[in-house]
């Protein structure tokens, strides 16, 4: 299996060239982005939003300010050959409309697919205040009438075949829910039953990203077998490492402890922060994200292996590095494609 596809199947148009300018913003066509070796199209690597103007040289041929890079980055973004996704954040604090995601549809070439993620208004089981601590509990946690009419229809209707994983991440969640996990797995279940299987003619990717390790547990990786859903690896401080991770996604794929892994799937993962840090505390190290701080390199072999055996099962994986997870989410995925390439790619 080889070639750039998108999520449907369909061969992908060759890209435009990646030294036309994009609209007010042009890339850097002369960084280790655009001179890394490619990857198979159904390996999609890409980072956690655009617009960081610490990226300049890397991506951006020179300093924008993030004004224009979130107005015109996009596309710039998209020239180059190893970006083939990018995590939609923005969508978590508030939805986007048809009319944004086409905007945003049009900005990228075939076979370039968003990963989206779901609002907090459904993910989160209590309402926050503006310090991000719990006030009273979501009326509308789970509420899949709120999650197709903001986030499924818009997403699929705009973005079409460039639609990749809707990913549903809950926020850690307070301890008289997991208290339940059997009745928690049930809402689940029924929520994911309530969504719309299908959008005009496309069926949407649906995953599940948890912030609590309680809930890898078997009962839960067989209600989302059942409900055709996938674990999102979520590489966070409040979770395990990735090589524990995918022991879950193996028991939800019905594949041994040992051996290569074998996908029934699509995988999707989201390295969202280095292990040790809050996010504020890594945003503070990090900054400006122009270079890695704190390498990870037995993570990036983890998942190098994991989108090998993957991609060896005729499977799709995404793979979305943010800045905090060693310090500059482009080099990250320069590294992570080298290693991909190591691990017999």
């Amino acid at each position: 299996m080889t070639g750039a596809r998108d999520l449907f199947g369909v061969a992908a148009a060759a890209r435009p060239s990646p030294r036309a300018r994009a609209g007010d913003v042009a890339p850097a066509t002369e960084s280790p982005l655009w001179s890394a070796r490619p990857l198979p199209g159904e390996i999609s690597l890409g980072t956690s939003s655009w617009s960081f103007p610490g990226w300049r040289g890397l991506l951006w041929d020179r300093a924008y300010p993030a004004t224009a890079l979130s107005r015109s980055g996009l596309a710039a973004y998209a020239t180059c050959p190893l970006l083939r996704t990018v995590s939609l954040d923005r969508t978590f604090y508030a939805p986007l409309s048809t009319a944004e995601y086409i905007r945003h549809a049009e900005q990228v070439p075939a076979g370039f697919t968003f990963l989206v993620k779901a609002p907090a208004a459904v993910c989160d089981a209590v309402l926050r205040d503006e310090g991000g601590r719990a006030r009273v509990p979501n009326p509308h946690f789970l509420d899949p009438a709120i999650a197709a009419r903001e986030l499924v229809v818009p997403c699929i209707e705009g973005l079409g075949a460039k639609a990749g994983p809707i990913v549903f991440q809950v926020s850690p969640l307070p301890a008289e829910v997991l208290d339940d996990v059997p009745l928690l797995a049930d809402r689940f279940a029924a929520f994911f039953a309530a969504l719309p299987a299908e959008v005009g003619g496309s069926r949407p990717v649906y995953a599940l990203e948890v912030r609590d390790a309680t809930l890898l547990t078997p009962r839960i990786m067989k209600m989302l077998a059942a409900a055709g859903v996938r674990l999102c690896l979520g590489l966070h401080d409040r979770m395990p490492e990735a090589e524990r991770q995918i022991v879950a996604l193996r028991a939800l794929d019905g594949a041994g402890a040992d051996g290569p892994y074998r996908a029934t799937g699509p995988v999707i993962v989201r390295w969202n922060l280095h292990r040790g840090f809050r996010y504020q505390a890594a945003k503070n190290r990090y900054e400006p994200f122009d270079r890695l701080v704190d390498e990870d390199p037995t993570t990036r072999d983890v998942l190098a292996r994991l989108a090998v055996e993957t991609f060896r099962s005729g499977q799709r994986i995404w793979i979305t590095a943010n800045n905090k997870a060693e310090g500059s989410a482009p080099w990250t995925l320069v590294r992570l494609a080298e290693a991909i390439h190591r691990a017999g790619l």
